[in-house]
């Protein structure tokens, strides 16, 4: 259960591990709110009309929606990404001063 938890959920493992942390950052930023979400309407569901189809469905959802963001980080790995412009200290975006300092 461990190893499949850190398939999901860390940056350094799952496939958004070839973006810029910053990407990484909001991919799972989306998908957190979006699991938020399925687990609030699963819970709703459950609790005021105890409909199985609507719960089930739900959870599809988020899987379905959660592989389909995972596989197009797959799709965006490094060769469409210019490396220039990142920073090798962190891996975020580096931007270069417009004054030269």
């Amino acid at each position: 259960m461990k190893q499949i938890y850190r398939l999901v959920m860390d940056p350094n493992i799952n496939p958004l591990s070839a973006l810029p942390k910053m990407v990484q950052f909001q991919f799972m930023t989306i998908v957190a709110f979006m699991w938020s979400f399925v687990f609030s309407a699963w819970v709703g569901l459950l609790s005021a009309f105890g409909s199985m189809v609507g719960i089930h469905l739900v959870l599809l959802i988020g899987v379905f929606f959660t592989s389909a963001v995972f596989r197009k980080a797959r799709e965006m790995r490094p060769v469409s990404y210019d490396m220039r412009f990142e920073d090798s200290r962190d891996g975020c975006a580096r931007y270069d001063d417009v004054w030269g300092g």
